[in-house]
């Protein structure tokens, strides 16, 4: 039934202006606004629509998780533009707050809405 749609995903923010000047400005992503709601153009082309939420609670999972090269540079040239990383008991990340436990090695960090962001590199 669905297997010639374009399908995409969204999440929602507090405050719409917040998320743009973050994605945007922050991240350096590609955003575009049409009725209140933004869109996040990713590579690839993939879409992900951001929209306002009265009463929002921020989602308590990763919902975007971006890919990098190296992921030192990545956390350093966050934190340098303001970005905060996150610490969860039970996860042991290092001084930068990148985990290189099993799997890739990743940071998680919040967009002002308080939803969960990552970055990710594949094990070297």
């Amino acid at each position: 039934m669905f297997g010639n749609t374009r399908a995409f995903s969204g999440f929602a923010v507090d405050d719409v202006p917040k998320a743009k000047e973050f994605y945007g400005d922050v991240l350096g992503l590609d955003v575009s606004e049409e009725h209140g709601m933004l869109r996040l153009h990713l590579a690839g082309g993939t879409e992900v629509l951001v929209y306002p939420k009265p009463g929002h609670t921020p989602a308590s999972f990763t919902i975007l998780n971006f890919p990098v090269d190296d992921i030192d540079q990545a956390v350093d040239t966050l934190t340098e533009r303001g970005v905060r990383f996150e610490r969860y008991d039970g996860i042991e990340a290092d001084q930068k707050g990148v985990f290189r436990g099993g799997g890739p090695f990743i940071a998680w960090f919040t967009d002002p809405a308080g939803n969960v962001l990552s970055v990710l590199q594949e094990r070297p």
